[in-house]
Parts: C-alpha cells; sequence; structure tokens
C-alpha cells in the first residue's frame, strides 16, 4: 500500500486543479453495479486475468470503496490535490489493502511527493524523471516500481518516450537504485479502428521483448487498454488494464 500524490492528465495541457464537485466526486456510486461491470470485464476477457486497475481520477471515495467491496484492489489516480483528499480519507483497511498507480503525466517538481504515496508510477517519460525518482525512493529508504510509457503512435499531444529515446536512455535507467523497473504503459489513441489499436498494442509488445533482449532485462509488465479497447489490449498481451468508464458508469 502507499498513499498518495500527482499531477495532471496525460496529455499536453497544462490543467487547472478543478473541484471535488466538478469531478464528480459527491456523485453516490452503486456498488451493484461495479460489481457487475467488473464481472462483465473479467467475462470479456476470460480466460486472460490481466491486473484491472480502477481509474477513479474522476471519482470519489464511493468509487474505491465500492471498488474495493467489489474485489478491486488496484486503483489509478492522476491529479495530486483530489488524489490526497481521497487516500487520507479512506477507510484503514482500503488504504492499507490497495495499491495505488500513478497514470497521468508527472512534473519533475512533483516527483519527490509522489515516491512518497504511489505504488506504481506508470508514466515515466524521461530520463531526468526517472533520476529525480530514483534519488527520492533512495531518500525514502525505499524502492519504487515503474512503467515507462511508450507513445508509439506518435500523437503530439501526448507524452511518452519515442521508441528511439528510449532505447538511447534505457541502460541509464536501468542503473539507477532506486527504481525498479516493471515494464511499459502506452495510451492508444481515442476512436481508432481494432486494426489500428490490435497494431499498437502488438507494438508494445514487441518493442519491449527486444528491450528485453538487448538489454538482459525482464520487463513483466505491460500497461495497455482502457474503457474503449481493453479487450483488444488483453488480446495482444497486456498484463494491466486502466478502467475507468466502464466501472463506475
Amino acid at each position: 500500500m502507499a498513499q498518495v500524490n500527482g499531477q495532471a492528465d496525460n496529455h499536453k495541457t497544462e490543467s487547472q486543479f478543478v473541484s471535488q464537485n466538478l469531478w464528480g466526486t459527491d456523485v453516490r456510486i452503486d456498488g451493484e453495479l461495479v460489481r457487475r461491470n467488473l464481472q462483465t470485464i473479467k467475462q470479456n476477457i476470460a480466460p486472460c486475468k490481466p491486473r484491472i486497475i480502477g481509474v477513479t481520477k474522476y471519482y470519489g471515495l464511493d468509487a474505491i470503496t465500492a471498488g474495493y467491496e467489489a474485489g478491486l484492489r488496484d486503483f489509478g489516480e492522476s491529479r495530486a490535490l483530489d488524489a490526497i483528499r481521497k487516500i487520507e480519507n479512506l477507510q484503514d483497511e482500503i488504504r492499507k489493502n490497495s495499491t495505488f498507480h500513478f497514470i497521468g503525466h508527472l512534473q519533475t517538481n512533483k516527483a519527490v511527493k509522489i515516491v512518497k504515496y504511489f505504488d506504481y508510477i506508470q508514466s515515466v517519460d524521461s530520463l531526468k524523471l526517472a533520476e529525480i525518482l530514483s534519488k527520492s525512493a533512495e531518500d525514502n529508504g525505499r524502492k519504487i516500481n515503474i512503467l515507462l510509457q511508450v507513445n508509439n503512435a506518435g500523437e503530439e499531444q501526448k507524452f511518452g518516450y519515442s521508441k528511439e529515446k528510449l532505447l538511447n536512455e534505457f541502460s541509464e535507467i536501468k542503473k539507477l537504485k532506486g527504481l525498479n523497473v516493471c515494464g511499459l504503459m502506452n495510451i492508444a489513441p481515442f476512436g481508432e479502428s481494432e486494426t489500428v489499436l490490435r497494431r499498437l498494442f502488438k507494438d508494445i509488445r514487441t518493442f519491449r521483448d527486444d528491450l528485453e533482449k538487448k538489454f538482459d532485462v525482464k520487463l513483466l509488465e505491460l500497461s495497455m487498454g482502457m474503457s474503449d479497447d481493453y479487450k483488444f489490449a488483453v488480446s495482444e498481451g497486456a498484463t494491466m488494464i486502466r478502467i475507468g468508464r466502464k466501472l463506475f458508469k
């Protein structure tokens, strides 16, 4: 378990913090609906069993509590102030038995705080950020799990490594003592065809395999797929899927 802090979404816009009410955190979440949605998702991807991360960044305590009671133990957040308020006000049992994933773009000036509160940081996209995270983790006597975000669709509005840049920086990231490099993350373009989505997810898996061979590492995690494309991502090898709307609405 970890506590939480964070920064904005994984797009190249600097969002103003929006009050809790506008993010829907006062909206009552139907626990039975979450249970049914979770069961449907599991059925849709059976027999595969990736880690299902409930993306609660647009929701409040009710969503995390409902997800936990439905059987979820992984939750994704990306907005600092909202996440801190929610985690600090969770029931002790939920806070202690849950794993928190930072899934949004992380500014370097927020990195020190993030290390104290998250179990996984899925959006590492530069050597500079990795170095800051590593030093902070060592200063706090821990090793932080990270995923390296790859923007293999080349979308200008999104953050993430190009494959070429990651190949150039991976050997340095690998040396950082405060990090446990677990795998790769990507965010596929919205509204693309199944053919395009499958190609992009397969490309991430193949790139992961190439990194493992070139740098003699094991990268076990592939965080791919969200509410609209998770079935394609799982069929192409995702070990983590990040689901918000399909769980909580």
